[in-house]
């Protein structure tokens, strides 16, 4: 056979697997590959050494294992499937019979016989990116056998039966992230790129990436920390949180920061953003061209911003009551001082803004007339349809985590960070675990995945509570949580508010937060936003980026508003900015940051890392 003849037959075309494409794949010196590979385990040993460590020493106890609810939950899928000889048989022949399609068509490439590259059905999935995963019969091969058993899995858990909605939402999840874990594109042997790194630099790449682990596990105390991006290229006050500004007021719960005007006049009602405690309020001051801070600003808005403590032990028994009258109040009489105005425009994002309705639900109880317009970034009040994370929030699932948090005084910003990233682990995790431990490449630099990596802490009292009362028990939508000893109700908000979601938000579903706006008492404009949680906020109008679709009010279901909306191209900002000034664009000199003697914006809190 001459030796730049095709392997998989002619159906493979000019882009076919020839024999100088197997080069790629041959050592070329073997006994370096070997010093390397000896390396690398070496490497792998300091990386037990510092899991292992803080285990020892007592320092780390690992008291919730979500391992055990995944068994649980998945034994309960498997025995409905085993339970009758029938229901087994039907199994197996739904998945032999894909792999005997599969086998066919690959002796039919090697056999050099012309056939379709790929069946019809396989999903599109960009993990299988590289080429070699079609024109490799046998990285094609493990692609169509992993694809077919991924969603051969999930029909298992859709079409099972006896099974509680919650139960199969998560057993769902888990099967999701078995075959993320399990995809070929997560170890070396079976991964193309990978293979012809390890070759191409005799296993020095297995070397690089060792020793990153053992630095992330180092980095995370005991707990892998994995590195999104190059966290060297970004400092606070330097390249990111840039937008200058004074801290005017300060207590044991958050600072209020106040920014500098930019603006001859600014609009007489100030603006405050409370941002949720659970991440770093800067995701909205990422940089001057993506800051929507910034961008209020220049607009003419006097804002103001909440910018959490990052709490330790010593925080334990703050409660949601604390973060609401500390926090928010707190920040309202700072605004109210500062400005001097009683009336204030607000703007809750995420859990900032479901502390926000519920303290909004207080002040309607007892006449606080303060705050005049309410905005809403993907915020949910009514958690029917919460989304991935309710996996995580039952009552079992629950008490072990309350046990852990008390034990500690608080909840490990990596812990619910690894539970954001698990939402979206074939982008989030695998990706990273790839590059950096099996390629041995940093990830290059990223201002939004540094913001991702700088997680906070949660004190106990305020987490447990916004999981029971919230996800567990929805009690603020059904008007039964109770706050300062008395329950307080959203049909009590009757100010106007601007209520945005993002279509492809995995934490605040669209779907969630359009089903909560018809618990307000007063006026709801909906927005949808294109991309996700984070993107479909932060998308500054000159990227001319995404979309945002607007209708009439949040009646019906979600798809039918779609249906009839409107869709307009780019951000959401200036149609958000003209929903303002219909309320009120009155303005008045603008307003200079007194000098309290705390210091300047970005503040102190906000740089205290987990």
């Amino acid at each position: 056979m001459d030796t730049r003849e095709k392997v998989g037959g002619p159906e493979a075309g000019s882009k076919g697997f020839d024999a100088k494409s197997f080069e790629a794949y041959m050592v070329k010196d073997p006994q370096k590959l070997a010093v390397n590979l000896a390396k690398a385990a070496e490497n792998l040993g300091k990386a037990a050494t510092e899991w292992l460590a803080p285990r020892e020493r007592g320092e780390r106890v690992d008291t919730f294992d979500p391992m055990t609810d995944m068994i649980k939950t998945l034994s309960k899928v498997i025995e409905y499937w085993m339970s009758e000889p029938q229901r087994t048989l039907e199994a197996q022949s739904l998945l032999l019979s894909s792999y005997m399609g599969i086998w066919m068509h690959t002796l039919s490439r090697l056999s050099g016989e012309a056939g379709p590259e790929e069946p019809d059905t396989l999903r599109k999935d960009k993990r299988f990116a590289d080429p070699d995963w079609r024109q490799n019969p046998f990285f094609a091969l493990l692609r169509q056998v992993y694809l077919v058993t991924a969603e051969w899995a999930e029909k298992l858990v859709e079409k099972a039966e006896g099974l509680d909605d919650h139960t199969r939402h998560k057993a769902a999840f888990y099967v999701r992230q078995l075959t993320a874990a399990l995809s070929p594109t997560n170890f070396a042997l079976t991964n193309p790129e990978v293979y012809r790194e390890t070759v191409s630099t005799d296993g020095a790449n297995f070397v690089q990436g060792m020793k990153m682990l053992a630095e992330d596990i180092a980095a995370g105390r005991g707990e892998l920390r994995l590195r999104q991006t190059d966290t060297q290229k970004f400092a606070l006050g330097k390249n990111l949180a840039l937008t200058p500004g004074k801290v005017v007021a300060r207590n044991a719960v958050c600072e209020v920061i106040q920014y500098a005007p930019s603006t001859e006049t600014v609009f007489k009602r100030p603006l405050l953003i409370v941002p949720p405690w659970i991440n770093k309020f800067y995701i909205l001051d990422l940089g001057p061209q993506k800051s929507f801070i910034k961008w209020c600003v220049d607009q003419g808005h006097s804002v103001f911003v909440i910018s959490w403590v990052n709490p330790d032990e010593h925080h334990a028994s703050f409660s949601w009551e604390d973060y609401s009258a500390q926090g928010i109040d707190f920040a309202l009489s700072t605004v109210e001082k500062a400005a001097g105005e009683k009336e204030i425009n607000v703007i809750g994002y995420c859990v900032g803004g479901t502390l926000l309705s519920a303290t909004l639900a207080v002040h309607a109880k007892r006449g606080d007339r303060r705050v005049q317009s309410a905005t809403f970034l993907t915020t949910q009040v009514d958690f029917t349809y919460a989304g991935d994370l309710k996996v995580f929030v039952d009552e079992e699932q629950l008490e072990a985590l309350e046990g852990q948090m008390k034990a500690a005084g608080y909840l490990a910003g990596s812990k619910m960070a690894s539970a954001f990233n698990m939402l979206r682990a074939s982008e989030l995790i695998w990706p990273y675990v790839v590059g950096n431990y099996l390629k041995g490449q940093e990830p290059t630099a990223f201002d939004l995945l540094y913001w991702n990596s700088d997680s906070t802490r949660m004190t106990a009292a305020n987490h447990a509570f916004y999981l029971r009362n919230c996800y567990l028990e929805n009690r603020l939508s059904k008007g039964e949580m109770t706050l300062f000893d008395e329950k307080v109700s959203l049909k009590n908000v009757t100010i106007p508010i601007y209520n945005l979601a993002a279509r492809e938000d995995h934490i605040a579903p669209a779907k969630s937060v359009f089903a909560g706006c018809r618990f307000f008492g007063g006026p709801v404009d909906f927005v949808l936003g294109g991309s996700g949680h984070i993107a479909g906020v932060v998308n500054p109008p000159d990227r001319n980026k995404y979309q945002y679709w607007t209708s009439g009010p949040a009646v019906g279901e979600l798809a039918d508003w779609i249906a009839g909306a409107k869709e307009t191209p780019g951000s959401w900002w200036p149609h958000w900015q003209a929903w303002m000034e219909a309320r009120d664009a009155r303005r008045v000199p603008a307003r200079i940051p007194a000098d309290q003697g705390l210091g300047d914006a970005p503040g102190t809190y906000v740089m205290v890392r987990s």
